[in-house]
């Protein structure tokens, strides 16, 4: 029986969202050791308007909830990110130094923003199955982004193209049609060329092999090599998020407790989808100790 952590992706943000973390002091000092004064700024409601912040708020929240975990004797046996929440699995897994992630995330944000910065973005399409949606997206300009449960499907592209997608979905009796709070076309070729770039600058950092499993949520295969990591985590921008069929791998290799980093419990909903068996909760609605009851259940049925 195992443990996974997971780490959720854009549009679970919020504004304060780095105010409360868990030993603050040091991880924060460490950010702004890296990010100089810009770190005191990230999770104002003007930083959030911009995909970096963002995405280093994720990365930041992420690391720091996981190491609280593991300061309570909760040790993952496996990660998982969905988008941005590859890089702090990667950094919890022990695979990407936290220094090299902090500088990475802060150029994806970047690369991403400035290959679109207005007039995109993604939309969720609850209710429909992924050959429904397939259909609609045909010759619309929009692309299918993230497979995240049976009847969830998130396009991306330009505005009005998903606007006009979203309505022809409702019409065929979708259930909800959602813009996100992405301002990027992420998860399809429109984010080729940054993604590459990326690709990139990855050649000036070293990865390790990790400590414990991580499970690629782009392609739900466990990846072990270094240089297959870097390779996950800078074009994952550009690849289909695949999240239902990562949990439904996840399930498989014996995981019995999805535990979800904050911000949020998004994933912990899709992740319920998705097993056949065993418990998922989010930290941030949950104390240790119960988390850690749980964890420790895990572990005596192994």
């Amino acid at each position: 029986m195992k443990i996974l952590f997971t780490f959720p992706g854009q549009g679970t943000q919020r504004a304060g969202m780095l105010q409360k973390l868990p030993q603050d002091n040091a991880i924060m000092a460490q950010v702004r050791r890296v990010l100089g004064d810009e770190a005191d700024s990230l999770d104002s409601p003007e930083a959030l308007k911009h995909t970096r912040a963002v995405q280093l708020c994720l990365l930041i929240a992420g690391v720091a909830y996981a190491q609280e975990l593991e300061r309570h004797g909760i040790q993952p046996d496996m990660v998982c990110g969905l988008s941005i929440g590859a890089f702090p699995a990667a950094v919890v897994a022990g695979a990407l130094n936290f220094d090299d992630a902090l500088r990475l995330v802060a150029l994806r944000g970047d690369l991403m923003e400035q290959a679109y910065p207005q007039g995109y973005g993604l939309t969720a399409i609850t209710g429909l199955q992924l050959s429904q949606v397939e259909r609609l997206v045909e010759g619309s300009g929009t692309y299918i982004a993230n497979i995240n449960a049976e009847q969830q499907i998130v396009i991306a592209g330009r505005d009005e193209d998903m606007d006009s997608v979203a309505q022809r979905a409702l019409a065929a009796g979708a259930q909800k049609a959602k813009q996100l709070a992405v301002s990027v076309p992420s998860h399809c070729e429109l984010l080729r060329d940054p993604a590459l770039k990326l690709q990139q600058a990855f050649a000036d950092v070293t990865l390790a092999r990790p400590r414990c499993t991580y499970l690629s949520g782009s392609t739900a295969r466990v990846i072990w090599q270094p240089e297959q990591i870097a390779d996950d985590l800078a074009l994952n921008m550009s690849r289909t998020v695949r999240w239902r069929d990562a949990m439904v791998a996840a399930n498989e290799r014996d995981v019995r407790l999805a535990i979800e980093m904050p911000p949020g419990s998004v994933l912990t909903g899709l992740t319920r989808q998705a097993f056949r068996e065993g418990d998922m909760l989010c930290a941030e609605q949950n104390s240790a100790a119960l988390i850690k009851r749980l964890a420790d259940r895990v572990k005596e049925a192994r």
